[in-house]
């Protein structure tokens, strides 16, 4: 038998290596940003082309590459970061493998123009699919400046599952956001087929967080500082009144890095029990400071999962520090000792302010269903009556009023006497009914998405939406990913009813809501509905139609603990039974269910 193994070649390897670094082309933004912070860069500019597809660049002004290092970057595993495996214990560097390089040239076409400072003359280097084109000098600032074209020009399967433009540019913005939220000194700007969309200058890191979510946020924001030998703790988390239920702004970083840790969220969520309703979700920005040997970055190779050696300990820390913060915002109302000028309130004496209990008196004789001719009038007794305590004159006896005590008009009415209730809500979450094969369970909040899903649907596709005006235009500030979301549902939105001014810089004015939904908080219901549609990764007009549709449903629905009378339960079962479909809501949840007869008695037998 022949030898059937062989070593792959390196174009074919690096391939293989980059459908694990580089996913999509926020991946190829992130590793560039990182590179150019490693190198020192105080001005960094991204530059994307159709959310990246067609073109990405990445300029800083860093310390550069020499000739020599321009064409070795490019090598698998070669790096600046380390030189043994013991400085994986002491890594102060976002990135270290020395395998972004050579992913995102063997999946695109790279030019790479750098000079250091030393150099009078840069190096501009061209790769395609890991081969090496061209390297010749040219005339070029003091850093790097990298050109990506054509992402997965070669992996046709990879480019051909990229989602929307708007989808991806999302996703690069939300990288972006994560690395210049860590690196408030250094200056930031992006672009967007050559449209600026962000501009972020050198400034504090309360000034930075502000820049990029708007100045809503600024004075929502509680600090946080503790500083321990095992850790140093720092950051922002939100007052209990910002809390939101979706699209809400949580970030961990450890030593620069950004990081999703759930056992860390569960210790800044614990201590707003009871100070944010069931289902709201506080901001924070919490920055770790930890000893480079008590965590391990090198588990994943985008470096978001991190390991922690003494992971207990810090999450109590995280707890009790964010406790902390909240207790000193939560002012305890001090007691005002100046009374001067202030009205002499008197004091209760029961020895000289002697009160009498409050006597109740009737006429044992009094019967108002007798007929007004066998009526016979009586007085209260003069003394001891309820209304000589109030100052009333004592009570008048009871004139003659022919008809007021009709027997026919106060007999109860047969029809009355035999209502029965048809359902019955069960924990303001469930309407309950008899069927004829049992006991039938509703969900009240997922019947009434269904059938205001289906409302929503029917209007969009004959046009009938109508607009209530605001008495007031209601202010709304987008981050600049959500910002991505809503110039594309803008034109929907305004379909569904909405009245929205785009004022700029993510700013808009809403000035009128779908007529129907009113009592609603027009801001967050916009701003639920843009989070609801993101999430459904919509492409075409009636995906988009029906992730709007749902995420308006979703927020304009009964929602669980309202009481609801009979005749509203019976509305929504009699709706729930005319739609297309009364099991399921539209992403698949179910709606109601029945309890058999059968089971009922073998519960009870």
């Amino acid at each position: 038998m022949s030898d059937i193994i062989q070593l792959l070649p390196d174009s074919v390897a690096n391939q293989i290596a980059a459908g694990e670094v580089i996913q999509r082309p926020a991946s190829v933004i992130k590793e560039l940003m990182e590179n150019a912070i490693d190198a020192g860069a105080h001005n960094i500019r991204v530059m994307v082309v159709d959310a990246g597809r067609t073109s990405i660049q990445v300029i800083d002004d860093g310390c550069g590459m020499s000739e020599t290092d321009a064409r070795l970057a490019f090598e698998r595993h070669a790096t600046s970061k380390i030189r043994q495996a013991d400085d994986l214990f002491a890594l102060h560097t976002m990135g270290f493998r020395g395998e972004a390089l050579p992913s995102i040239a063997a999946v695109a076409q790279v030019v790479l123009t750098t000079r250091t400072a030393d150099d009078e003359i840069g190096t501009c280097l061209t790769l395609q699919g890991s081969r090496v084109v061209s390297q010749e000098p040219t005339a070029c600032p003091v850093g790097c400046n990298f050109k990506v074209e054509n992402l997965f020009f070669n992996v046709p399967a990879r480019r051909k599952f990229l989602k929307t433009n708007a989808t991806e540019l999302t996703n690069i913005l939300t990288a972006f956001e994560r690395i210049v939220l860590v690196y408030p000194d250094i200056s930031f700007t992006f672009y967007s087929n050559q449209q600026e969309l962000l501009s972020l200058r050198a400034a504090s890191l309360h000034q930075r967080i502000v820049d990029v979510f708007g100045k809503k946020l600024s004075q929502g924001l509680l600090p946080l500082s503790v500083d321990t030998p095992m850790c140093r703790i720092s950051g922002f988390v939100g007052k209990p009144e910002i809390a939101r239920k979706k699209g809400v702004q949580q970030y961990f970083f450890v030593n620069g890095r950004y990081m999703r840790h759930p056992y860390f969220h569960r210790a800044v969520v614990s201590a707003y029990e009871r100070l944010v309703p069931e289902g709201m979700m506080p901001p924070y920005f919490v920055y770790f400071d930890v000893s480079p040997a008590d965590i391990d970055v090198n588990i994943h190779p985008t470096k978001t999962e991190i390991k922690f050696e003494n992971e207990q300990a810090i999450y109590q820390l995280l707890s009790a520090t964010v406790k902390d913060a909240i207790g000193k915002f939560c002012e305890v109302p001090t007691i005002d000792f100046d009374t001067e000028g202030r009205p002499d309130i008197p004091v209760f004496d029961p020895q000289r302010d002697a009160v009498r209990m409050p006597q109740v008196h009737y006429i044992p004789s009094y019967n108002p269903f007798e007929s007004s001719s066998s009526r016979r009038s009586a007085a209260l007794p003069e003394s001891g009556g309820g209304a000589d305590l109030m100052g009333l004159p004592p009570a008048q006896p009871v004139p003659d009023m022919p008809g007021l005590f009709d027997e026919e008009a106060l007999a109860p009415s047969p029809v009355d006497s035999e209502i029965s209730p048809i359902h019955y809500q069960y924990k303001g979450r469930y309407i309950m009914t008899a069927v004829k094969s049992g006991l039938m369970i509703i969900d009240q909040h997922r019947a009434d998405v269904r059938i205001c899903y289906e409302r929503n649907m029917e209007r969009f596709s004959h046009h009938q939406t109508s607009t209530q005006r605001l008495l007031f235009p209601e202010m709304i500030q987008f981050s600049p990913s959500d910002n991505v979301m809503m110039q594309r549902f803008l034109p929907e939105l305004t379909t569904m009813g909405f009245d929205i001014s785009d004022l700029g810089g993510g700013s808009y004015a809403i000035g009128g809501i779908p007529s129907g939904i009113e009592g609603v908080d027009p801001s967050s219901l916009l701003r639920n509905i843009i989070t609801d549609a993101a999430a459904q990764g919509t492409s075409s007009d009636d995906e988009l139609h029906a992730a709007l549709a749902l995420g308006m449903a979703r927020n304009t629905a009964v929602a669980y603990g309202q009481v609801l009378s009979n005749e509203e339960m019976e509305r929504v079962v009699n709706e729930l039974f005319s739609c297309s479909n009364a099991n399921y809501t539209p992403d698949g949840k179910a709606i109601l269910c029945i309890l058999a007869q059968s089971e009922i008695e073998q519960l009870l037998g």
